[in-house]
Formats: C-alpha cells, sequence, structure tokens
C-alpha cells in the first residue's frame, strides 16, 4: 500500500522557519518526482516545490524560490520542505504528492502539475501569523 504521511507542520510568526516532512512507503523513489503543494482558503491548489527522485533535480513555484527548499533522503524515503522567511501568505494547508511524470511535467511545461497526481498526502496546517 503507498502511503504518503507528512508532519511538521504549526503556527510560525512572520519571519520564522518551519521544515516539513513527508514519509514515502509502497514505491520507489527512485522511479517518481515528489512534490509539495499547498492550497489556502478560498484559493487553487499551488505547486510549490518538487524534486526529482533519481538525481535530486529541483524545480520551485516563483512565490517560494530563495525561501523554501526541498530536499530528499532516498535511503529513508524522505521528502523535506525547508520553509524559511515565512509570510502571512504562506498560511496554507500543505500536501506532498508523488508521480512518475510530476518532475518531468514541471520541466516541460514551467510549472508544478497539480492534477492528475498519483499520489497525496491527507495535508497538514502551515499558520504565518503576522
Amino acid at each position: 500500500e503507498v502511503q504518503l504521511v507528512e508532519s511538521g507542520g504549526g503556527l510560525v510568526q512572520t519571519g520564522g522557519s518551519l521544515r516539513l516532512s513527508c514519509a514515502a512507503s509502497g514505491f520507489t523513489f527512485d522511479n517518481y518526482g515528489i512534490g509539495w503543494f499547498r492550497q489556502a482558503p478560498g484559493k487553487a491548489r499551488e505547486g510549490v516545490a518538487c524534486i526529482n527522485g533519481r538525481d535530486g533535480s529541483t524545480i520551485y513555484a516563483d512565490s517560494v524560490k530563495g525561501r523554501f527548499t526541498i530536499s530528499n533522503d532516498n535511503a529513508k524515503n524522505m521528502v523535506y520542505l525547508q520553509m524559511n522567511s515565512l509570510k502571512p501568505e504562506d498560511t496554507a494547508v500543505y500536501y506532498c504528492a508523488a508521480d512518475p511524470w510530476l518532475h518531468h511535467t514541471a520541466q516541460t511545461t514551467g510549472r508544478i502539475p497539480i492534477h492528475d497526481l498519483i499520489y497525496w498526502g491527507q495535508g497538514l496546517q502551515v499558520t504565518v501569523s503576522s
């Protein structure tokens, strides 16, 4: 059974940092792209960052470039999202997701896809207070 389980969310002040973790099981990391996504109340889901499970190459949304860092540890089947310089507009439910074509699609289109991804975590809340 495939599972993606996020952890590390919570409440932080503007300018603070959080590290999200995504524990994956049931599939081989090397063959997948893994991404972090978020959805704020009343807004569409947004792809924040994704990583190629095989070579570790990364892609970021413009809204988080320079502030967020995605990384993976294939030995532990973990993907992380280090979030620095957090802003109130980063407040959202954050999800991790995996799909074999995720990174390739993001690379070729210039945009992290949010539809038709095979596996999703349950999401967790990140709240940045002003």
